[in-house]
């Protein structure tokens, strides 16, 4: 066994380390979950959802720490402020509608039946989450989790190692046993041991394909619940009749934000031609603006990806494109903090077409390709020419045609007139390659809970 290491994206220095639990300290970690859950669960809801919304509170005392320790950790500009705002939107909502969604169903309450479903938690809850948002990610579990009246062992990404540790800080100020929310450092191996043996009630992923993979086969045989969040390739269409600028403000947006690194971030557009060369010069110059460098600086825009490595596959699907036949409209030059390791210039291809990876495959960071269509059908088509589906984009003045092509999208969240956001109130969810599952909404507390019914007959005489 050896140390986790994280190497900061700011300037490759060993940022942070620690040693990852062995097999039988982490079996034990689990085994104190699962012996403090049912005492967790015995407190009323609203005890639980006071705990939790504390524990949010705390983490929000704590922003100015956690806004550099991100920069340091994975790259984010500190002039963002962190995932506060997207945090106490989702707890916030979360924890107002939980009475609701976790009360009991009636079917009947009569003089001879009562009969009802009722909801109780899993048990343990294993979150593995992932670096790109690392907060809001894991909580998008965390909060549900917790107030259903789990408990959640969490076992953050490598790149994001004090992320796991600051909520651990942040959940136990605000009043939730240790036992009850545990942070451990773990490597794949006990990971996958620890699925295997049937630790834990569910399990959320957030990550890689190979990685939802690899939660899979280590689940296969268990029968545990799995919920994978894996990879995007979303796209964005602009009808005709598109509002121009805020179609090229809000999908470059998603495309350039966070470096590229987002989820649900835009990574191919398609323009009807009408529109399309006006969106491309603009879409170029809306890029040209942008300041990559360190995120440290409150100037800078865009900072580095969160790893060399992940900016050397964008590198490559850029000149894959390039060698095909695309053109690349954004000079490199423009952007001197490109260094050929993390930081990377952001880049707008035009000349593209799906024989490109960097059309169909995930590329995770700065660059997105944009084609002109002829109109809806062509859109459509390409949209699901992918293995991919968590989000679409539609631009459009017309409420009606978004509707009808949504209809035809293979996709988890179809956008009208916006991009990249996490609706608290919706489903989040996604189809193909994207994975499988719920989160958010009424929905997100039915995948930390099972149903249970009762039917109860009275006798009478």
């Amino acid at each position: 066994m050896k140390p986790i290491q994280l190497v900061s994206p700011v300037d490759g220095s060993a940022y942070a380390e620690r040693w990852p639990l062995a097999p039988d300290a982490a079996r034990a970690v689990v085994a104190r979950a699962r012996a403090a859950q049912p005492g967790w669960a015995a407190l009323p809801l609203e005890t639980r959802i006071e705990r939790v919304l504390a524990g949010i509170a705390a983490l929000e005392a704590m922003r100015a720490e956690v806004v550099e320790e991100l920069a340091w950790q994975m790259g984010r500009p500190v002039r963002y402020g962190g995932e506060f705002g997207g945090v106490r939107e989702r707890a916030d909502h979360m924890a107002g509608i939980a009475a609701a969604a976790l009360a009991p169903e009636q079917v009947e309450d009569g003089a001879r039946y009562r009969r009802y479903l009722a909801r109780e938690p899993v048990g343990v809850v294993f979150v593995i989450a992932p670096w790109n948002y690392p907060y809001l990610t894991a909580l998008n579990t965390i909060v549900p989790a917790l107030i259903a009246g789990n408990a959640v062992v969490l076992k953050h990404a490598s790149q994001t190692l004090l992320v796991g540790e600051r909520l651990a800080q942040a959940l136990h100020a605000g009043g939730v046993p240790q036992d009850v929310f545990a942070n451990v450092v773990l490597d794949h191996a006990t990971t996958e041991a620890l699925i295997g043996a049937r630790s834990f009630g569910f399990v959320n992923f957030t990550g890689s394909v190979a990685g939802g993979r690899a939660i899979e086969r280590a689940a296969a045989g268990s029968f545990t619940a799995t919920g994978l969040e894996l990879g995007g390739k979303d796209p964005g269409y602009v009808r005709a009749d598109a509002d121009l600028d805020a179609a090229v403000d809000g999908l470059m947006d998603g495309a350039i934000f966070n470096t590229g690194q987002c989820c649900c971030g835009i990574e191919r557009i398609y323009v009807h031609e009408s529109l399309y060369d006006a969106f491309v010069e603009k879409a170029v110059a809306w890029v040209q603006a942008q300041k990559l460098g360190n995120p440290l600086d409150p100037e800078t825009t865009l900072g580095p990806m969160a790893h060399a490595r992940f900016a050397r596959v964008v590198r490559d699907q850029i000149a894959e494109a390039v060698a095909a036949g695309a053109r690349p409209l954004v000079d490199p030059a423009l952007f001197p903090a490109d260094d050929g390791g993390a930081y990377l210039a952001p880049q707008v291809l035009v000349g593209v077409d799906h024989s490109m990876r960097v059309m169909r495959e995930e590329s995770f960071g700065p660059v997105v390709g944009i084609m002109p269509v002829s109109g809806d059908d062509e859109a459509i088509r390409l949209m699901n020419d992918c293995d991919y589906g968590l989000t679409a984009s539609i631009w459009t003045a017309d409420t009606d045609a978004a509707i009808a092509i949504g209809d035809r999208l293979e996709t988890g969240t179809v956008f009208m007139n916006r991009c990249d956001y996490v609706d608290p109130a919706l489903c989040w969810t996604g189809c193909k390659d994207t994975g499988r599952g719920a989160a958010m909404s009424a929905l997100g507390y039915q995948s930390v809970t099972r149903p249970k019914s009762y039917h109860l007959r009275k006798v009478t005489k």
